[in-house]
């Protein structure tokens, strides 16, 4: 079955780095755009980022461009995102998703597949 596995989260000090990575198995991965979301407490589920199949194209949430670059290595069916200078309001769980057909979408409901999310915290 399909299954997305993320990692790379954890506890930092506001304008840290961190580097997320999701691997995929069980699907064709060169096949499938990619999104990275998020979802703090008591708030929805938002996008952060999304690479289409090649990586040609990308497109970020305002409140992460400049900051959180998105990547993908088809060779090791694996998607980054490379999280800069962060600031306490980005911590949130962060889930990697797949979608069929090679756009870039903001939607949640676009995805088809999910991973089960890690936890981002950074404190102030």
């Amino acid at each position: 079955q399909v299954q997305l596995v993320e990692s790379g989260g954890g506890l930092v000090q506001a304008g840290d780095s961190l580097r997320l990575s999701c691997a995929a198995s069980g699907l064709l991965f060169s096949g499938y755009t990619m999104g990275w979301f998020r979802q703090a407490p008591g708030k929805d589920r938002e996008f952060v980022a999304a690479i289409t199949r090649s990586g040609g194209s990308t497109k970020y949430a305002d409140s992460v461009k400049g900051r959180f670059t998105i990547s993908r290595d088809n060779a090791k069916n694996t998607v980054y995102l490379q999280l800069n200078s962060l600031k306490p309001e980005d911590t949130a769980v962060y889930y990697c998703a797949a979608k069929l057909f090679d756009y870039v979408s903001l939607r949640p409901s676009d995805y088809s597949y999910w991973g089960q999310g890690t936890q981002v915290t950074v404190s102030s």
